[in-house]
């Protein structure tokens, strides 16, 4: 079995997709994965599959979060592989040593079309910066993702994909978690 991270956008924000954890969890074990776990209320679920396809695994998911709770959100679905890389990679984190609280990641549907990619690193966003690796899009914010241009929305307007984004501390944390569950010692 694999472990995996599925981060859902948009569910109990500013009180719109309320889902309770238990239930969202609940959920998750009707669909035959195992050790489901949740972390905060927005939508971060962590879980074993003996599925190895990601976006298999993204349209089942979807398509049982609108018949059990009538919610239609972006899912996304990663290994925890490719969370680790993405924490070891970002260049603000790790070249540039910014402070955490700081720090976000933007995660893609997909790769961005490369005409896209130049258009957006025309713009100036100061004194937010960004920086694009892949389906990855690594976030300084150093007044705050509250107060930044460079938002889900922006980037999905800007790149023609799907996004969410996450802070550095979840990352982590979602991170130690899946560790936890791969290593065998879960706790719920």
């Amino acid at each position: 079995m694999k472990t995996f991270i599925c981060l859902l956008r948009g569910i109990n924000v500013s009180g719109h997709n309320i889902i309770k954890m238990d239930a969202l969890r609940g959920m998750y074990e009707a669909l035959a994965f195992k050790n489901v776990q949740t972390y905060i209320q927005s939508g971060n679920v962590i879980f074993k599959s003996d599925q190895t396809d990601c976006s298999q695994i993204e349209n089942k998911i979807s398509k049982k979060l609108l018949q059990e709770f009538s919610i239609q959100v972006p899912v996304m679905v990663k290994e925890l592989a490719e969370l680790k890389a993405v924490a070891k990679n970002s260049p603000f984190a790790n070249k540039r040593k910014e402070d955490p609280k700081s720090l976000h990641v933007t995660f893609l549907s997909n790769e961005p079309d490369k005409g896209a990619i130049s258009a957006l690193k025309g713009g100036v966003y100061t004194p937010d910066e960004f920086i694009l690796s892949g389906k990855t899009v690594y976030l300084f914010c150093p007044e705050g993702y509250g107060n930044t241009k460079l938002t889900n929305t922006f980037f999905e307007k800007k790149l023609k994909v799907v996004a969410t984004t996450r802070n550095w501390k979840t990352v982590h944390e979602l991170i130690n978690i899946a560790q936890r569950i791969t290593d065998g010692s879960s706790q719920k």
